[in-house]
Order: structure tokens, then sequence, then C-alpha cells
């Protein structure tokens, strides 16, 4: 059993750290966006520097009290809250936002745990440079947790995930030790990689306070298109086409199903929609190009090729970099539409590509068997991710479903298993997933996490509860 950080700890803390280090707690520290996990008060900690946070860490170490990173708190599956047990520190990085340096000619960024993805995106475009991760939350989300949770967003299928953009990491380990990792090396053979080690440890094994990070050229130019598709199967057939008539400047490829538009009619209609009748499947494809090339030939090569081998419908390529947001804009509403018709139950799986038609398919007659849903699946196609989510029918309060919501989920993730896909795909397991990680994880892989967990952890206050 963990300590509580009571009054008799602050003290001394308080004596080892500057008084702004020190901060109210409000309950924003206590929730997560979705409303199901309310965390226990504790002591709210922000450091400024990396020798703080150690700081912090080693008084935890000594105290046997918990820890719980606290980053942009817009993670999914309650990672940055701890429901219960004794009063832990809340240890935020939010004071940890600097952008300590930026090598243009080397495409690196290096940046503190704290700062907000979207102020590294403008960083690295002041300095004619790319920083690809692009996430929903991006406005309030922060580096450090993006790595933490493995974040992953849209341009994964060109850039990959927030793994594949990080360098080097500075971390404080769970005995206080700092590990100086920031690493500018593309190539750094020496051993185990603590770095791929941390990301997506999700605060279990250390507290990230800073990363360098990859940055690429800008595009000269960037280009889209909405095509209307048949199936999924012809989604995936198109993704193929797309790769070899556009090759590598293929940045995002977006399944977007007809329920999605529906419910943007239903909850936002000041929304433009691309097509006066709404299709039942469709796809967003997103280009950047280098210079010389087109984006819009390339599309409209796209385009013509896929109609006359009967993948696509019906179709309009952006215009103009307005048309392009707008675009964009009808796929990242869908959430909020999503929102406001209110899920039963909401799924962020990953599956190989070649079985996804095939799973949509088996997915509905399965979900059918349980009860009468409306199925909103789109998602990353071009990565294999699907945000698969049952909504109730019109008329109906999703309240009506609530007996239904464990049956649902074993049956979507029991589907995902029996595909040798995954029931997380970008928001980790944090305390939500927990039980489908002990259900569906391989047990060899379980042991050995849990052995590294104890090695480097073995007073068990990192996140507890979280993961494992």
């Amino acid at each position: 059993m963990l300590n509580p950080a009571d009054t008799v700890f602050e003290t001394a803390l308080r004596g080892n750290l500057p008084d702004a280090a020190f901060r109210p707690l409000s309950a924003k520290y206590l929730e997560e966006p979705r409303g199901r996990y309310q965390g226990v008060a504790g002591l709210l900690v922000a450091p400024e520097t990396v020798e703080q946070v150690a700081t912090v860490i080693r008084a935890c170490v000594v105290a046997h009290v918990g820890v719980v990173p606290y980053g942009g708190g817009t993670g999914l599956v309650g990672g940055q809250v701890l429901p219960e047990g004794s009063a832990p520190v809340i240890l935020s990085l939010e004071r940890m936002k600097s952008i300590r340096n930026i090598w243009p000619a080397e495409n690196v960024l290096v940046a503190e745990a704290g700062v907000i993805l979207q102020d590294i995106q403008t960083a690295a475009e002041d300095a004619n440079r790319l920083f690809p991760l692009t996430l929903a939350a991006q406005g309030s989300c922060q580096i450090g947790g993006n790595l933490a949770t493995n974040a992953g967003g849209v341009n994964v299928l060109r850039y990959g995930n927030a793994r594949a953009l990080c360098l080097g990491l500075e971390a404080v380990l769970p005995n206080g030790d700092i590990w100086h990792g920031l690493k500018r090396l593309r190539k750094d053979n020496t051993g185990y990689d603590l770095r791929d080690l941390l990301i997506g440890a999700e605060g279990t094994l250390g507290v990230i306070t800073a990363t360098s990070l990859r940055l690429f050229p800008r595009p000269a130019e960037d280009g889209a298109a909405l095509m209307v598709v048949g199936s999924p199967a012809d989604a995936l057939d198109l993704l193929a086409l797309a790769q070899e008539h556009c090759g590598e400047t293929v940045s995002a490829f977006e399944l977007i199903n007809g329920m999605g538009l529906q419910f943007l009619t239903e909850t936002m209609p000041d929304v433009r929609l691309p097509f006066d009748t709404i299709p039942e499947w469709m796809v967003l494809v997103d280009l950047g190009v280098a210079r010389g090339q087109s984006a819009s030939d390339m599309l409209e090569g796209l385009f013509a090729d896929g109609f006359e081998r009967g993948l696509v419908s019906d179709g309009v390529i952006a215009q103009s970099v307005g048309q392009r947001a707008d675009f964009w804009a009808v796929r990242e509403t869908i959430p909020e539409a999503n929102k406001r018709i209110g899920s039963i139950a909401s799924h962020d799986i990953s599956l190989p590509l070649s079985v996804i038609p095939e799973f949509i398919e088996r997915g509905a007659r399965v979900l059918a068997q349980i009860g009468d849903f409306r199925i909103n699946c789109f998602g990353h196609l071009g990565d294999g991710n699907l945000h698969y989510n049952m909504f109730p029918q019109a008329g109906r309060d999703r309240s009506e479903y609530d007996p239904l919501r464990s049956a649902i989920k074993d049956a979507v993730h029991d589907l995902v298993h029996e595909y040798d896909g995954s029931f997380s795909a970008e928001h980790g397991v944090g305390r939500m997933k927990v039980g489908d990680l002990a259900r569906y994880g391989d047990p060899v892989k379980l042991a050995a996490m849990r052995a590294v967990k104890s090695a480097l952890d073995p007073a068990g206050i990192m996140n507890p509860g979280a993961i494992l």
C-alpha cells in the first residue's frame, strides 16, 4: 500500500522546492474528458526544471507516495487520474514549456514535455519545417503526454506515430535519477533503447521531461480530395492505387462512413457537406508534394483511374487551401457530432489492412445480435486504425443501452483479437483497458512487462494502477 501525500509530506517537500512549484488543486486535474473517472485529490506539484522533477520523485520514493504524471489532461483511457487509493502527488508538467533549441539543417527540435503540440508545430513552421504529429486535441495536449501514450493522429501513414518522431528523451526514472538521453542522432546502436521503453509507458516507468523531435521539409504544395467509394473493400483498393500513383506523397487516407455525415446534419447543420446526397462510404485523400510536382494532377489521375476500375463513383478535388480546410473540417468535426449524439460504446482499434472490410461486415452482424444500434465506423484506413462506435437509434437515449455496454465491448474486442488486431490503436491502456490487456495480452509479453516494471519501479509509485 502506498502512503498519502499528506500535510507532513507536503511540508517536507516544500522545504526542497520553490513556492512556485505548488499550485491550488482545481477540478481539471481530477477529471478526464469522458467523465468516466474522478481522481483522488492529492498534492499538485508543477516543477519547472528536470532537477525539480527529480526532487519530487526522490521524495516520493522515500515516503512511498504514488505519482500521477499529468500533461494536457486530454487522454481518453483514464491514465491521467487516480480514481482510488491513497492521495497521490499529481505531477504536472505545465511549467516545463520551453522549446530549448531547433536545428533546421538537422531537422531536429528539442522541447520540454509541457510544450503544447500546436506550439511545436508553429515553431517548426517558423523555421520552414514540418512537425507532422496532428491530433484533434493539439491545441491543449502536451508533447510529453503525446510520447507517453505514443499518440498517432492522421499522418501516421506517411510519418509514423509519436515513437517514430522522437530521437531522444530526457527523463526522470522511478528512483529519481535523471537520464540525459536527448540525442539528435538517427543511429545510436548502443544496447537497450530506453527511449522506446518510456514511449508508450504512460508514466509507469518514469517521467518524460524533454524530447528531441524529428522535423521534415514542408511540402511545396498540399492537396486533398474526397472520393465516394462503394465499400470499405473498394477504399482499400483505392489506397493501394493511391500509393502507386502518388508514392510517399500520400500523407493521410481517411475512411468516412455516411453515418458520420448523418450525425453532422443532425447536430451541426452549419458544417458544409461535400455531396448533396450522403454516400455510404467515402475517403479523404491528402497529399503533400515536393517542388515540381502537382498535387491536383496526381489526384485527378487517381480519380480517373479509380473511376475506370469501378472503385470511385464521385468525387471532388480541393481547388484552394480553403477548400482543403473545408474537407478536413468535415472529417475533424465528426468526433464532436458523435459526442453530441452520445455514444453507447466507443472503440479505438487497429487491424491488418486486408481484413478490415470483413471485420466491418462481421462486426455489424455480431452487434445486431446484441441490440439495435447505429454504427459509425471511420478512421485512419491508411494505418489500419478504426474508430468503431455504437450509438442509440434516433429518438432513443443512450442510457437505455447501458446494460449492453459490457457485451458490446467484449464482442468488438473478441472479434478484433480473432483478427490479430489491437483493442488500443492510439489511446493507450490507461486504467480503462487494464482488464482488456489482461484478457487479450500475450502471457509472455505481460510477464516481461511486469519484470521491467518491478526492476525499474520496485516501490510501485509511478502512475499506480495504469497499464498493469
